[in-house]
């Protein structure tokens, strides 16, 4: 049985643990607040630029929009670069494993196709290189400056390959932030850039070519889904540690109520074995 100096370090222990766990909670509250805001403005500019492109690529004066602009041609999937969002730090529950685990089933799911990785994040960027898989980048730090040219460049890097005909499609799976205890694991295709079919048409007046302002908004599009996938990366990673050191929070507590109601447990009974002793010593010299 432990001793009741050691029953209290350990309590102390916990104790400042859970300190420890409290403090990044709350850390982990603020930058949720200001990651969700920036995630919540992103959302209608990505939706309303989706639209216009539909509209624009409609009223090109070709009948298939994939003539007009090569972003908008498919080829078999022979050769893929999949973007893998994960952070940059743990604690985080199983944020960033799902992410992991999504990707190598993606690449279980296409077994004849050359995939490269472009690994944003600390986590992912470890895992996959002591895998030794075909890593074509790596980029870390990016989520918490959340900066757009950052992550444009590497959009620009993603659309050279396309357009020289180096890879077949771009794809990008993060955890896309739904509430703060709810994150969907996303792999979502970025190019070819895929039109929506179902939006209607409006009759717009253009100062210039519509091909000439599809072949400028389409390359804009395609960063701005990088950004807004990085954008939802950052704030679900912010929401799955707040709700991780809440629970580790939670759990400190409970273990410093055991721990204690059993150290008590222990000083009743050595108290009790002391007044049993004394008890006995003057029974005995009587």
């Amino acid at each position: 049985m432990p001793s009741l100096i050691d029953m209290r370090r350990r309590i102390r222990s916990v104790k400042n643990t859970q300190q420890i766990t409290k403090a990044m909670k709350m850390v982990s509250a603020a930058k949720l607040r200001r990651a969700q805001d920036r995630v919540v403005s992103s959302r209608p500019y990505g939706s309303l630029l989706r639209k216009v492109l539909a509209n624009v690529a409609a009223a090109a004066p070709s009948g298939d929009p994939e003539s007009v602009h090569p972003l908008l041609a498919r080829r078999e999937e022979k050769r893929i670069l999949l973007v893998v969002i994960t952070g940059d730090k743990g604690l985080a529950g199983a944020f960033n494993s799902n992410i992991i685990k999504g990707a190598q089933r993606f690449q279980a799911d296409h077994p004849n196709a050359a995939i490269q990785l472009e690994l944003i994040g600390r986590k992912g960027r470890d895992f996959f290189r002591k895998r030794h898989g075909s890593i074509s980048g790596e980029h870390i730090n990016l989520a918490a400056k959340a900066v757009y040219g950052d992550i444009a460049a590497i959009a620009v890097k993603a659309i050279d390959l396309y357009v020289k005909d180096e890879i077949d499609a771009v794809y990008i799976v993060f955890n896309e932030f739904k509430s703060v205890v709810s994150q969907k694991l996303t792999i979502t295709r970025v190019l070819p850039v895929e039109m929506p079919k179902d939006t209607e048409p409006i009759d717009y007046i253009f100062e210039q070519p519509p091909a000439e302002m599809l072949a400028a908004l389409l390359p804009k599009y395609v960063e701005m889904e990088f950004y807004r996938a990085l954008l939802e990366s950052a704030a679900a990673e912010h929401a799955a540690r707040m709700t991780a050191m809440e629970a580790a929070t939670s759990n400190a507590g409970d273990m410093i109520d055991r721990l204690t109601l059993f150290m008590n447990r222990v000083r009743q009974a050595s108290i009790t074995k002391e007044i049993i002793e004394v008890v006995s010593g003057a029974a005995a010299a009587e």
